[in-house]
């Protein structure tokens, strides 16, 4: 048996929850949503996601225009599969919205080829396989799915001159993290991100600590990655922002992803008194943290981690230890959005998700909105022979999507002075529950930074 298909055959089976470390092999048993997504070759290889050859040039025969192909790099496998759960979904979605082609700037109708590649949560294969699309012909690039997915693309497409857009990775992480020259940071030309930023997430996290009786210290989870250094940065990461909020902070220092023994980190929080445990972590470290402070005695009031807590699946893998944890919430049915392809509102998104998978939504279907984003665009291009005019069609975005309004109107940065590449979306905390078709559910509990979100009920302390 070679090692993808051991890979694929360890992803379809189930893992029990014991208390027992749970390591990268058992997590891909866990989270091995995307082991029958899509057939993926080796290393270097592009496979298309939905269609055969046939069925992706069938739009042609109304069509007047050329073939416009639309790239996609997710983590479909790995232990960032959870992000990609749904972007098989979306990819259908997507095809169905423009069976008939798409009426361009130019005004032919072109048909649209999207090939979908999984960076199998690599960022070295990830910035393979966006070479492999580029090479291929595509037109534009997408990505989604934390800035181990998302920074090496862009720097493929950039490099390349290929119009890129991306979604799901804060800003800071994406914009800083890619600069040769952080402290002195230059606008890229052809990468365009949405998201919300760390100055988002701190505050829905501080409104929902806030609400509880706290000492205000706060332990914290950043590791050695490209999402820790972003969050843990003294200068544009989250210390500055928590120490201006009134909150001590108790660093558990820089580890590695996979690791397997918190002890020390655990005996540290207990060590200061941390009333609040947070952090950015990967599903299956904090699973393995959680069971061993519940061993250890760690019990905080609130514990509120980005990353990890995000999906139902991860949740699942705790058993009943996870009711009362909280975290970002930067989509959900409750959004009043509704997308620009379809007219579907966020809940009839999440209610055609379930039914076509019969999986519970998840946050990541937001990245639906990538593809309005280029399909506006597109629609906007006068010549989709010229990438410079596509380009230009996507820095004057002004959009409403299914993630709410997307916005670079021609590089106008909307954060002060800084990042004219970035435009920034609706962004809430959200408190894990028990939940009623599904074990668990995701309740907005604080809208500090995205009033258009309703509050859905009031945070409360974990119970132990």
């Amino acid at each position: 048996m070679s090692s993808d298909d051991r890979k694929s055959r360890e992803a379809s089976e189930g893992a029990g929850i014991g208390r027992t470390p749970v390591t990268r092999r058992d997590f891909l048993k866990v989270a091995g949503v995307a082991g029958a997504a899509l057939s993926v070759g080796g290393a270097g290889s592009v496979m298309a996601a939905c269609g055969s050859s046939s069925d992706s040039a069938s739009p042609a025969a109304s069509a007047s225009g050329r073939t416009i192909k639309v790239g996609f790099v997710a983590p479909l496998t790995g232990p960032l599969a959870a992000f990609g759960e749904a972007d098989k979904f979306c990819v259908q979605q997507w095809e169905e919205s423009v069976k008939d082609g798409l009426q361009c700037g130019d005004g032919q109708t072109h048909p649209i080829e999207f090939v979908m590649v999984d960076s199998q949560s690599d960022s070295n294969r990830a910035a393979t396989v966006a070479i492999d699309l580029i090479t291929g012909g595509i037109d534009v690039m997408m990505v989604a799915s934390t800035p181990d997915t998302v920074n090496p693309v862009a720097d493929q497409a950039e490099a390349s001159g290929i119009p890129c857009v991306s979604n799901d990775c804060p800003w800071q992480a994406y914009y800083f993290g890619r600069q040769k020259d952080p402290a002195n940071p230059v606008p890229f030309t052809w990468t365009y991100h949405f998201f919300w930023g760390l100055e988002d997430v701190t505050a829905n996290f501080v409104s929902m600590w806030d609400a509880l009786q706290t000492n205000k210290k706060v332990g914290e989870m950043w590791p050695q990655d490209a999402d820790g250094a972003a969050w843990a940065d003294p200068k544009t990461g989250q210390p500055p922002m928590l120490k201006a909020a009134g909150y001590t902070v108790v660093d558990g220092g820089r580890y590695q992803d996979f690791s397997e023994d918190f002890t020390p980190q655990i005996s540290k929080f207990k060590a200061a008194g941390c009333d609040i445990m947070s952090g950015v972590m990967i599903p299956p470290d904090f699973t393995n943290f959680w069971k061993q402070s519940y061993q250890q005695g760690f019990k905080p009031m609130a514990a509120t981690v980005g990353k990890a807590l995000l999906f139902p699946s991860a949740l699942e893998a705790l058993g009943d230890i996870g009711y009362g944890l909280t975290t970002e919430c930067w989509w959900s049915p409750n959004h009043p959005f509704k997308s620009s392809l379809s007219g579907q509102t966020c809940q009839e998104f999440a209610d055609a998700f379930t039914t076509a998978t019969t999986k519970q939504w998840t946050q990541p279907l937001l990245h639906y909105a990538v593809f309005e984003v280029v399909a506006d665009a597109l629609k906007r291009t006068t010549n989709v022979d010229d990438k410079q005019s596509i380009l230009d069609a996507i820095k004057a975005t002004n959009l409403d999507t299914i993630c709410g309004n997307v916005n670079w109107q021609a590089g106008e940065p909307q954060v002060p002075g800084i990042a004219p590449n970035v435009s920034k979306t609706p962004l809430v905390g959200g408190q894990w529950v028990k939940g009623t078709t599904y074990p668990y559910d995701l309740k907005v509990v604080t809208n500090v930074t995205a009033s258009m979100v309703p509050v859905q009920q009031d945070v409360t302390a974990i119970k132990y």
